[in-house]
């Protein structure tokens, strides 16, 4: 799905955080060959994963600079 994403050219600048449980150095790799914007692994504890959920939307949507539509 990652690679469909990024060889769309409607879709290819929407960033991408791969947000999952592995921590295998080959899915972090490929992930990024595929050109994810980010990898993050979830926590297991609930109130860890919200901090998660909560930083990422304060850097993609309040932090960063994104190319116009």
């Amino acid at each position: 799905m990652l690679e469909e994403v990024k060889e769309d050219d409607d879709l290819k600048n929407i960033p991408i955080v791969v947000l999952t449980t592995s921590k295998a150095e080959e899915d972090i790799l490929k992930s990024y060959n595929l050109h994810s914007n980010a990898y993050i692994t979830k926590p297991v504890d609930f109130d860890q994963f919200i901090k998660v959920i909560k930083s990422i939307e304060d850097f993609w949507l309040e932090v960063v600079k994104l190319p116009p539509k």
